[in-house]
């Protein structure tokens, strides 16, 4: 959906449409993911957990086409394998494990740096664990943790993404692709802050 689109069913809970078909799903992941982003600002200040994250799921596909098909469970785990970029992922037998230990070697962490919260998302997309909306769901992990550590939170808009999926792909190799990639997704939306006149710590990923 376009910016104004977007934008249009934020203030109006309406859209308008002329000479244009719309996909039914991409009306509802759109206003379900505004209910997403109010559960990230309720919850900014606690420990990340695995039925946050799968309630972030259910928040985000609910109603939607694929939370009627047979084997999509929708708020759990995947059953079926996917991928993502031609890289394989978890099998769905493997998922609840590595979501238990990726939380916990996260969790142990006293204090998350900017690398810390990317870490756990390449991490986080290298499982896939449910069989949809990955990169939603952990985008959207990633606002929230950053509102928690008093980072200046980003979103990887549509100029970025081919940056940002390379980033995410070559991180065992060159943590910098991705780190400069979010840098300059939170600049912009610093320039955000700015317009808005709302104060924020001026260091780069802070």
């Amino acid at each position: 959906m376009s910016h104004d689109q977007t934008r249009y069913i934020f203030e109006t809970n309406t859209i308008g449409v002329e000479n244009e078909v719309l996909n039914v799903d991409d009306v509802l992941e759109t206003a379900n993911h505004f209910r997403c982003i109010d559960m990230i600002i309720d919850h900014a200040k606690t420990t990340l957990s695995e039925n946050f994250i799968k309630d972030l799921h259910l928040t985000l596909k609910n109603g939607t086409s694929d939370s009627r098909k047979e084997g999509f469970v929708v708020g759990d785990y995947k059953k079926v394998p996917n991928e993502v970029g031609g890289m394989n992922t978890a099998l769905s037998e493997e998922v609840p494990g590595r979501m238990k230990e990726l939380l916990k070697e996260y969790n142990g962490k006293k204090e998350k740096t900017f690398e810390d919260i990317l870490d756990f998302h390449v991490r986080f997309e290298r499982i896939h664990p449910f069989q949809d909306g990955n990169g939603r769901v952990g985008r959207s992990i990633l606002f929230k943790e950053c509102l928690k550590y008093n980072i200046v939170p980003f979103i990887i808009d549509d100029q970025l993404k081919m940056f940002y999926y390379r980033g995410l792909k070559e991180w065992d190799y060159e943590r910098g692709y991705l780190m400069d990639t979010c840098l300059s997704a939170q600049d912009k939306y610093k320039a955000y802050l700015d317009y808005f006149r709302i104060a924020y710590e001026n260091n780069k990923s802070n």
